[in-house]
């Protein structure tokens, strides 16, 4: 298992050099390289987290090596189905990078797991961790949009034909795959807020237990809630959701780690190392 997680990690890394020539040489050759290695790297991690999976009989996120390695896999999972739809091929420049930064990150922690308990296994805690993990990973990508928005938008009012003026799409196209990423990432994470409810009252007998990572996600909730409210009712698009999609990374990112960190709680076995 740990040769495919290697494996992974360097198809990643060269995904990421490609995605970068890409950038600065614009051949299309280089593009479908790093499309290609980025998912025989998924192809590999897909194959470790199954894996793990079929050993222990839960999804592996039983210390902080384990989250973050399935973190990067619904990070790339998420960018390949947004590639699929939208053709936004630059946004591997971002999303490369991003899941080798959080495999390498993943490495620094030991990867011994803790003892498989019986809490961890279940249909409806599996769901609930894919959803959220899968969520989060659509919210990334929302960020990630939206920083491209921001930059493609200065150029247009700047009247400059710079270096990424040419190579990022229409704000059309970017605004629209943000709101994509945030209405698939919201739905996801009611799914993955309902189903960890419905775990909660079969384990503990009750559907909320104000643990410190539930109140934040329901604030993380409730954040891209009024996001998508005011889009669709007040008209937030362009800057102002492209920013707050940005804005949003912060509250997703604390509510994912800080709170783990920083709060006491059920949810902090995740992130032990």
């Amino acid at each position: 298992m740990q040769i495919l997680f290697v494996a992974a990690i360097l198809l990643y890394m060269l995904s990421t050099a490609a995605y970068c020539a890409y950038l600065f040489l614009q051949h299309e050759r280089l593009q479908q390289a790093g499309g290609a290695l980025l998912t025989a790297g998924f192809v590999c991690q897909t194959a470790g987290l199954g894996w793990a999976f079929a050993a222990s009989g839960h999804v592996p996120v039983n210390n902080l090596h384990e989250t973050l390695s399935v973190a990067a896999w619904t990070l790339v999972a998420a960018f390949l189905a947004l590639r699929a739809k939208f053709k936004l091929k630059i946004l591997g420049v971002y999303t490369a990078p991003l899941a080798v930064f959080v495999l390498l990150a993943a490495t620094q922690f030991p990867r011994e797991p803790l003892q498989p308990e019986n809490l961890l296994k279940g249909v409806w805690l599996t769901t609930h961790i894919l959803a959220t993990f899968l969520g989060d990973a659509a919210f990334v990508l929302a960020a990630g949009v939206g920083m491209l928005y921001l930059i493609q938008e200065r150029n247009i009012k700047a009247k400059t034909r710079d270096f990424f003026f040419k190579r990022l799409p229409s704000l059309d196209l970017l605004d629209t795959t943000g709101y994509a990423c945030i209405v698939t990432g919201f739905t996801l994470l009611t799914i993955g807020l309902i189903t960890g409810m419905i775990y909660a009252k079969i384990i503990w007998g009750r559907f909320w237990q104000w643990d410190a990572k539930e109140v934040w996600s329901a604030v993380t909730w409730i954040f891209y809630a009024v996001l998508l409210h005011e889009r669709l009712a007040v008209g937030w698009r362009g800057r102002r959701a492209a920013i707050m999609a940005i804005v949003g990374l912060g509250v997703l990112l604390f509510t994912f780690l800080g709170v783990n960190f920083l709060l006491s709680g059920h949810h902090g076995q995740f992130t032990q190392w």
